[in-house]
């Protein structure tokens, strides 16, 4: 993976926007005037915060405690291994400007936007196309009563279908989209109230920085990205509508758009790693947008370990170069009770697959054990439970780095894996 080292942000004048006032707060050295009058920066000034500190100090005692620690006192750079998962939505509402900014200041050198499309078919930054109901405000705005399946309500004036709700980017044109504001992604289905129902975000996460959720489409993504220094990870999400969207919008339509706004803002396709769950979208930019076909991202949804090699030998076979599976998947645990590479891990590597994982930090306190993500060693799939403690996941993140071999770690609080890559010196 590579990032960018230069990275031109908007001229200093009397008149400063926001970006260009946080852009000046984070570097690290003197900014340089160009003879057009521009500043670029030269190095970035990470910002961790306590978290991977916490983390450290939590482990088991051993050498890798121990490296760990020795690293405590920075500088950090940032790191293309350290992926900001819908910015940084630990504590910021998923993909919104406020939780990229975040991300890319915990120093994530590669940041995503999930990409769904509205009534208009017009791109946007959603982690589904019907979930505007948990992530946005849309149920306290007039907006609401054009949702898919919108709030009801009883001659009391309680609600009555929470677990019903549903609402669409494409329910909405983008002018209306563009009204809404980000929240933590949360509901409570059995809430008798549209306030009860939205003030649900889990006890792991806060809300204390969900006061401004700046909503975005794809294209403003591209130029935040761009701005703030970082690479690309749009991942095309599955429709929830049927295709072709109203008779005419093709699927194929639909994967060439996003790929095409990067060729209209001028992205070296170097800089861009387009996913999708959908294994046929990958083939499609494969052998359509060749110039995006070595980083096309090929998400495992399907959670099946028990996939061979020869299948694996075909992806590869098919022009798939990186595959993306959760991170349990490329886990185990050996006899003496210890982290290693799963068998899909190994037969991944034997047909010469780059390895990408999904999600760290979204499991909440791993004294529960971590749930989904850590199926694999929590004992969740019948096996040893090696999980106990939050600094588990530290021993977890260098098992999938040094023993399994991923180039990049999706996050959902960037400054854990930004510290490890400094720590290990992986860029």
């Amino acid at each position: 993976m590579r990032f960018i080292k230069w990275a031109s942000i908007a001229t200093v004048g009397v008149a400063v926007n926001l970006l260009s006032l946080w852009a000046c707060a984070i570097t690290q050295e003197p900014k340089l005037t160009s003879p057009n009058g521009t500043f670029e920066r030269l190095v970035q000034k990470v910002h961790l915060g306590p978290r991977p500190f916490y983390l450290v100090d939590d482990m088991d005692e051993g050498w890798l405690k121990n490296k760990l620690k020795k690293c405590s006192r920075g500088p950090y750079r940032k790191s293309s291994f350290s992926i900001g998962h819908r910015g940084a939505p630990m504590q910021f509402p998923e993909h919104t400007k406020e939780s990229y900014i975040a991300a890319a200041r915990m120093g994530a050198g590669i940041l995503e936007c999930d990409v769904t499309f509205t009534k208009d078919r017009e791109l946007v930054c959603r982690h589904a196309q019907c979930d505007l109901h948990t992530t946005t405000n849309i149920l306290a705005t007039e907006l609401a009563h054009k949702c898919a399946v919108p709030p009801l309500f009883d001659a009391e004036g309680k609600l009555t279908n929470g677990a019903e709700i549903r609402c669409c980017a494409s329910d909405i044109t983008l002018a209306e989209f563009k009204t809404l504001h980000g929240k933590m992604d949360a509901a409570n289905p059995a809430a008798t109230s549209i306030e009860e129902y939205m003030s649900a975000t889990a006890s792991w996460r806060t809300d204390l920085y969900s006061g401004r959720g700046t909503l975005m489409t794809h294209a403003e993504s591209i130029a935040l990205f761009d701005e703030l220094g970082v690479d690309f990870t749009p991942e095309l999400k599955s429709p929830q509508v049927v295709m072709p969207f109203e008779g005419e919008y093709t699927q194929q339509q639909y994967a060439s758009q996003m790929i095409q706004e990067y060729l209209t803002a001028g992205v070296d396709p170097k800089r861009v790693w387009p996913q999708s769950f959908n294994y046929e979208d990958v083939i499609y930019w494969i052998n359509q947008h060749s110039d995006f076909a070595e980083q096309a991202v090929y998400l495992d949804g399907v959670y099946d370990t028990s996939v061979t090699q020869a299948q694996m030998q075909q992806w590869v076979d098919d022009g798939v170069r990186v595959l993306a599976p959760p991170m349990w998947m490329l886990l185990d645990v050996d006899a003496e009770g210890k982290v290693v590479p799963s068998q899909y891990a190994l037969n991944a590597k034997a047909v010469g697959l780059k390895l990408i994982t999904w999600t760290l930090e979204r499991s909440g306190l791993l004294k529960d054990n971590g749930g989904w993500y850590y199926q694999s060693i929590n004992g969740g799939d019948g096996g040893e439970d090696v999980i106990s403690k939050d600094g588990d996941m530290m021993e977890v993140l260098h098992v999938l780095a040094n023993d399994v071999g991923v180039i990049g770690v999706f996050s959902d609080w960037p400054a854990t894996t930004t510290f490890y890559a400094n720590c290990m010196g992986i860029k």
